[in-house]
């Protein structure tokens, strides 16, 4: 089956104007066009276009999404280059998402502490409260962001 770009851009989720722009960067040599030039996608294209949009999420550069479009096309001889890139993206997947995760587990500790201020119609219930009486699941980033001792409130 053969896509329009219009088609491919819903398919993925994406605006047409984005694989357009792909096509214009070098991202799409794979991507045949019509006598008039039109843009013509296959379902094979599908797959790259998924390889591309995962390596944007992952925050490699154009550039660099580029140039594994061309080792891919180069063969096997680029399969060791094309490994350490995928796992350098691991690598830095994996940093964002332990940054992504203090983040997360900094705003669950201040909506438990909202929620009991609330409860409570006063930030003054803190006062009193000693690093045991925060619940176990929130000790962690309390303890960082308030910097208590364990015996600290």
């Amino acid at each position: 089956m053969v896509y329009t770009v219009g088609e491919m851009a819903k398919l993925m989720n994406v605006a047409p104007s984005t694989l357009r722009y792909y096509d214009k960067e070098g991202l799409l040599p794979f991507v045949e066009r019509s006598r008039s030039g039109i843009r013509l996608f296959r379902e094979s294209d599908y797959e790259w276009l998924q390889i591309i949009e995962c390596l944007k999420k992952s925050g490699l550069s154009i550039k660099d999404i580029k140039r594994f479009i061309y080792m891919v096309m180069e063969g096997d001889n680029s399969l060791k280059e094309r490994l350490e890139l995928f796992a350098k993206q691991r690598e830095v997947i994996l940093s964002k998402m332990h940054d992504l995760q203090e983040t997360l587990d900094t705003v669950n500790f201040k909506c438990w502490y909202y929620e009991t201020a609330v409860d409570a119609g006063t930030e003054e219930i803190f006062k009193d409260m000693t690093y045991k009486d925060i619940p176990e699941e929130f000790r962690s980033t309390g303890k960082k962001l308030l910097h208590l001792e364990d015996n600290e409130v």
